[in-house]
């Protein structure tokens, strides 16, 4: 990821880091408000040899302090200082819980000891501190070499009494405070981050690339439910959902400038995410281009074509394949005769070995020769292999992929099964992304501009006739799906007639 994907995550979850500081002072907080509150004082003492007449023994008692004073610092923790202070104050404790309260600091650089005791009580603490330091004095004393005048050889003078503490040194409740706010923000940041590089949901188009180097042919708008505000080329042709679909046909146009595509697969790597709809938008965006389309229900597990066109579904492509009806009474017009529907049929027990027959082979050939656009709905290529063998009989496939729901991985997986047969992929496709307020700026809007809703009519209803913003010029009234150039309605001679399912199959 680049460094700005990284600012977008922090911006994009901005609230949650917030509100995850917030939560940390305020736990942090309460936190510092259970513990007690402890109260520091501090005596002062200053270590000096006892006695020197000449200027060398001075010499030599001042650099005895200064070796030894580190040694009586230390001193000042052990039981034989700390049991007389808890003897004269009558302390229920023991030496060694007190010296976890007493801590002794040399001076850099002199032979002054501080001697510091916390206590919950600061009358307490100040009364401890001058004890130790007492204590320390004549222990200190006591076991100190003698001189020629048999004194000790040191002295301790207590140079700063202990003062009783006005506040408490701890708990720092301003520190607890920040530390809480610091490690909810440091959290929360650790999570937006780790979220965002864990989820292999593809998130735009940034992502596809980062998984194959096929182009992105578009991205369309979120549409929700099997109805018409799914077939946004015929609810709101103006829509900027409309333009996206017109953007995808367009890229298909001249996905090959050596050969013309006439006919493409719309797969997905699994079921939802779109491909029907898909279909079904981008069919009437052709219909714009193309005088004769036709969308073909290919997916014979899942059909979902008749539902989405609302019209009969009960003869179909299983019903053309397994020679009960001629392909030209399953074909319906659709959209005023904008463009032609072969809907799925029933659904079969064998829905693999019907697609792989030769029937179906010789029936794509001759759909694809006598339409200018031929769109097959196949299943989802992750869970069957059915679009694989319908990607080999067109010019190519589309994979679908649906925002925020995709993963990457799947993406990979979906165009590798594709390359494996060597069927073509034109590209990739991204649905149900958040429609973008750019096209407002030019005029598109999604529920009004059209002529029909400037003119104060009322929309038309799917298959009803030809909606706003489609080709004006429709094509001929409907009587056959197959018409000769020279005007002759009769199906061509390699239009398959077949009489016998069993025959009809692809032998093993």
């Amino acid at each position: 990821m680049e460094p700005h994907e990284y600012l977008t995550i922090l911006r994009r979850r901005w609230i949650l880091i917030v509100l995850a500081g917030l939560i940390g002072a305020v736990a942090a907080f309460g936190y510092a408000s259970t513990l007690p509150q402890q109260y520091r004082s501090t005596t002062s003492v200053y270590v000096t040899a006892q006695r020197g007449d000449t200027s060398s023994e001075l010499v030599q008692g001042s650099t005895y302090t200064q070796a030894q004073v580190q040694s009586f610092a230390q001193l000042a923790q052990m039981p034989q200082v700390l049991n007389p202070v808890i003897a004269k104050l009558r302390l229920d404790t023991t030496a060694r819980d007190l010296a976890g309260s007493v801590a002794a600091d040399i001076r850099l650089n002199t032979v002054i000891i501080d001697i510091s005791v916390t206590n919950s009580s600061p009358e307490r603490a100040a009364a401890i501190a001058d004890a130790v330091g007492a204590s320390l004095a004549l222990t200190a004393e006591a076991i100190s070499p003698s001189n020629a005048d048999n004194l000790p050889a040191i002295k301790m003078t207590t140079v700063a009494s202990a003062e009783v503490a006005s506040s408490p040194v701890s708990p720092n409740t301003r520190l607890i405070v920040l530390s809480g706010l610091i490690a909810g923000v440091v959290l929360a940041i650790l999570y937006a981050l780790g979220r965002e590089l864990l989820d292999t949901r593809v998130r735009g188009e940034k992502d596809l690339s980062r998984v194959t180097d096929l182009p992105i042919l578009g991205s369309t708008a979120r549409r929700r439910g099997k109805d018409s505000s799914a077939i946004v080329m015929r609810s709101t042709p103006y829509s900027p959902g409309a333009e996206e679909y017109r953007r995808v046909a367009t890229n298909l146009e001249f996905a090959d400038v050596d050969n013309s595509v006439r006919s493409i697969v719309v797969t997905s790597a699994l079921p939802g995410e779109g491909k029907s709809s898909t279909s079904i938008n981008l069919a009437l965006a052709m219909a714009e281009r193309f005088q004769r389309v036709l969308l073909v229900d290919a997916d014979l597990r899942r059909p979902s074509l008749a539902e989405y066109c609302q019209i009969d579904g009960a003869v179909g492509l299983t019903s053309v394949l397994v020679g009960s009806v001629a392909v030209t009474d399953a074909i319906r017009p659709w959209a005023g005769g904008l463009i032609d529907v072969l809907p799925a049929g029933i659904v079969p027990a064998n829905p693999s070995q019907l697609l792989g027959s030769d029937a179906m082979a010789e029936l794509a050939e001759a759909l694809i020769a006598n339409y200018d656009f031929v769109i097959f709905d196949s299943p989802p290529l992750l869970p069957v292999t059915d679009s694989l063998l319908l990607a080999k009989l067109a010019d190519g496939a589309i994979i679908v992929t649906r925002f925020k729901s995709t993963r990457r991985q799947q993406v990979a997986d979906a165009v590798q099964s594709l390359e494996n047969v060597n069927a073509r992929v034109f590209g990739l496709l991204l649905n149900g992304v958040k429609p973008s307020g750019d096209a407002a700026y030019y005029g598109y809007q999604a529920e009004a501009g059209t002529p029909a809703a400037d003119a104060g009519e009322p929309a038309e209803e799917p298959g009803a006739g030809p909606a706003p913003g489609v080709r004006a010029t429709a094509a001929a009234p409907f009587t056959a799906p197959f018409t000769a150039s020279g005007g002759d309605s009769t199906p061509p001679a390699s239009l398959p007639t077949i009489s016998d399912p069993v025959s009809a199959r692809r032998q093993p």
